[in-house]
């Protein structure tokens, strides 16, 4: 029997739950079994927890078989505890390290009292961490034992269900449950205080109370808010059965309201609309349930007058001098704007007030730089499904003379521009609209981002200085609340955005609509693409794409490309793709010159050249995930992966050789890289393995559909057909690998294979075909948590 069973409820925590889990497995005290209920989540919430079940046998799986809210969830984890002490955590929460440790010790000095408590501490998005207020009152219990009758001061700490331990057979045997519906903690916390005969106490910090922007019960307002009042008419009922209890009955009155005041007073719980009928709710069970004699505490005497008044208008009266407080602090903000900004945006205002035009579509990539990435798939989709939809690219005005004919467009601070995102009811971008930009209701905004998280994104960034210098994260956090869908290609970049970018969007599994090129692109399709770059049809093609480093400023080759390219030989060239941020590399237009490569850099599509490589050479890119589609070879290329790792920040470590980690073969310096072509391993047995396993880590819901999938949910298509199904399934038809030969041991360059064969067309119709590629070059593909990169301003010109 372990000594302890952690019971975590798990519904819609797929970004939190892997770090609640490892935060109870990983704790130095191992005598523990982790009860994980998913609670019927519509996420990934159960395969994580099957996942850490099959590795890990303390690990007890529980499925839920409908939904039914955190307490249910809970009793269904009790049921199949067997521990000496019960822990009850929810799935987006942690326990601090050495918490059972200290739990343990003390349980077995105060020889296992019925509940000991303990202290915990608020962690916030941005990284604050705010100690709780009763670190002094659990303190000065000391190594005592107590009933709450001997301490009835204990009844002031937080009515949670995640900051005390229960012994099993107390809580089983007096036949505890949790309620049904949000609050049932408070309820339970207040009964098992109140029955248990031996109480214990430490300040332990143990508990990491993560404080979420969104997705929480209690941080959602709406009616089922309500259920507060049944809860503490239940602790009450209970109280009637318990005539020695009576003298708490005052105290526990006045926690009761002050906890429906706190409600009231809280916009993410009841909503203005609400606020009235909340109030003569609270001051009808305060008159029910009223003890005899009972004053209130003095600093909410007024407050609480109002409510026993029944007087909603008096109860306002003392919120007139917080309202002109906050009223002041916004007038001297907006003095503060220039008058020249504010006069801009007049025209911008007058246009909001017109009606959304509901078949008008604004789009834009990597920061107005063309027809590009996931909105330019989703474009071209929805002028085939849905052509009634006109489509506008906000577009740079230094990038229109090479926008694909007959592309409407608008340049950004002009007026048509105001115009027209004023009245657009879709707004697609794989970044972010301007922090100006109004969400104006019965619109949809759609984020498709655009890469696989390895680096880290988003409020994951506040950690490392380097990559979040410049960020306003507060206003990254504010574009994201206009996201009414965002995409996702995997499993685990749906575990990253929903953490790194918290508000209330849906998130569409339906793969990145740019990748499904890769399975209807024809031989011929490759053939005019290869020609296009001037390759050789007999040559190896091999493209090398570095990516960003946030500690360094320029570009930096980190190889020596003349050596390389004469080390791979004459039957292979090399494609190299510095980072769009770069700009124009006069290196590389000199190697070019000589023969020695081919500067793709400033090529628009990156999907074409992925479809003309054979191989790829990448160190951090996440162009690696997308280009896994195709079943070429990868060749990680990490020379600074120490420094990388610690000025960024990873999520997984892309050098263990761990299947689904890393791709293929690996090369720490240029010479292994060198020798990784030669003697073979680039496309080997264990490289093809690799391959395979990490495809199916991350090209998990790319399939060739994700366009269509993403218009048949946005927009009314004049097709009838039903949409393919959100998520891909978990193993979806691929393009065939690549026939590459691996060259022989030589010291030489190796002989090249014939090239690259096509992956197979899709049964379903192919996309409408986009005009010529002759759009401005699309950055690599990265995600957008990271500022906008140097390059030329955005024009603010006249239309």
């Amino acid at each position: 029997m372990p000594r302890f069973s952690i019971v975590i409820a798990a519904y819609r925590v797929q970004g939190y739950l892997r770090a609640c889990l490892d935060s109870a497995l990983t704790q130095s005290f191992q005598d523990v079994e982790v009860v994980a209920v998913d609670d019927c989540s519509p996420d990934f919430c159960g395969a994580i927890i099957d996942e850490y079940a099959a590795r890990d046998g303390r690990v007890i799986a529980v499925h839920q078989p409908v939904n039914s809210g955190p307490g249910h969830a809970r009793n269904a984890g009790v049921d199949q505890a067997t521990g000496d002490y019960l822990l009850f955590l929810d799935g987006d929460d942690t326990l601090a390290p050495g918490t059972l440790r200290g739990l343990a010790d003390r349980l077995a000095l105060n020889e296992d009292p019925d509940i000991l408590y303990f202290d915990h501490v608020r962690t916030y998005w941005n990284g604050r961490r705010d100690r709780s207020l009763f670190g002094d009152l659990l303190a000065s219990a000391g190594t005592d034992v107590f009933s709450i009758l001997d301490r009835p001061q204990f009844l002031r700490l937080f009515a949670m269900s995640s900051n005390r331990v229960y012994r099993r057979e107390f809580y089983t045997g007096n036949g505890f449950a949790f309620s049904e519906g949000i609050y049932e903690d408070a309820l339970l916390s207040y009964k098992t205080m109140l029955t248990a005969r031996r109480i214990a106490a430490t300040d332990l910090v143990g508990l990491e109370y993560r404080q979420r922007r969104s997705g929480a019960s209690t941080r959602s307002p709406g009616v089922e808010h309500f259920v507060i009042f049944d809860q503490y008419a239940r602790l009450f009922t209970f109280l009637d059965g318990k005539p020695e209890l009576a003298p708490l009955r005052p105290m526990l009155f006045e926690r009761a309201v002050s906890h429906f005041l706190f409600c009231l007073d809280n916009p993410s719980r009841v909503e203005a609309g609400d606020r009235t009928r909340w109030f003569q709710r609270a001051a009808e069970w305060y008159d029910a349930h009223l003890p005899p004699g009972f004053t209130p505490p003095p600093e909410k005497a007024e407050r609480f007058e109002a409510l026993r008044r029944g007087s909603f208008t008096r109860y306002r009266a003392q919120e007139t001098p917080r309202h002109w407080v906050r009223r002041a602090r916004r007038l001297k903000r907006t003095v503060r704007r220039p008058l020249a900004a504010r006069a801009k945006r007049v025209l911008y205002r007058v246009h909001l007030g017109q009606p959304v035009d509901e078949n008008l579509a604004v789009y834009s990539a990597y920061w107005n730089r063309g027809v590009l990435c996931n909105p330019a798939a989703v474009y071209h989709k929805a002028r085939e499904l849905a052509p009634q939809v006109r489509g506008v690219w906000v577009v740079r005005r230094s990038e229109v003379a090479s926008l694909p004919e007959g592309v409407e467009y608008v340049i950004p601070g002009t007026r048509a521009y105001y115009r027209t995102v004023a009245r657009a009811r879709y707004l697609i971008n794989n970044v972010n609209f301007p922090n100006e930009l109004v969400k104006r209701p019965g619109t949809v905004h759609l984020q498709t981002l655009h890469g696989t998280p390895l680096k880290c994104m988003g409020l994951d960034q506040q950690r490392y200085p380097a990559a979040g210098a410049g960020m306003s994260f507060g206003n990254l956090l504010r574009r994201v609340d206009r996201w009414d869908y965002a995409l996702s290609s995997n499993q685990h970049s749906s575990e990253v955005w929903e953490r790194v970018y918290p508000s209330s969007y849906r998130l569409l599994e339906t793969g990145y609509p740019r990748n499904d090129v890769f399975f209807s692109a024809t031989a011929e399709d490759i053939a005019r693409i290869r020609a296009g770059l001037g390759i050789d049809p007999q040559r190896r093609a091999v493209l090398y794409t570095p990516t960003l480093r946030d500690y360094e400023r320029g570009f930096t080759p980190r190889l020596n490309l003349e050596r390389v390219a004469h080390a791979l030989g004459e039957e292979t060239v090399l494609l190299v793709r510095a980072h769009y941020s770069y700009g124009r590399d006069p290196r590389l237009q000199r190697l070019q010159e000589r023969g020695l490569v081919i500067d793709v850099s400033r090529h628009p599509r990156v999907e074409d050249l992925c479809l003309a490589a054979d191989a790829l050479v990448t160190d951090y890119s996440s162009i690696m995930f997308d280009y896994a589609n195709l079943d070429r070879p990868i060749v990680i290329h990490a020379d600074d992966w120490e420094v990388y790792r610690a000025t960024r920040g990873v999520y997984f470590d892309l050098l263990s050789g761990r299947p689904g980690d890393t791709p293929g073969a690996v090369a720490r310096s240029e010479d292994e890289l060198i020798e990784v072509f030669r003697d073979g391993r680039w496309n080997d047995a264990g490289a093809t393995a690799l391959r395979a396993a990490f495809r199916e880590r991350f090209c998990q819901f790319d399939d060739g559909h994700a366009a269509e999938r993403v218009v048949r949910i946005l927009m009314p298509c004049q097709d009838p057909a039903p949409a393919p199904a959100e998520a891909a399934d978990p193993e979806p038809a691929r393009p065939p690998a690549v026939t590459l030969t691996p060259a022989a041991p030589a010291a030489g360059p190796p002989v090249p294979p014939p090239p690259a064969a096509p992956p197979a067309p899709v049964s379903p119709p192919a996309p409408v075909s986009p005009p010529a590629p002759v759009s401005p070059p699309a950055p690599s593909p990265e995600a957008p948590g990271s500022p906008a990169p140097s390059g030329p301003p955005v024009d603010a010109g006249r239309a």
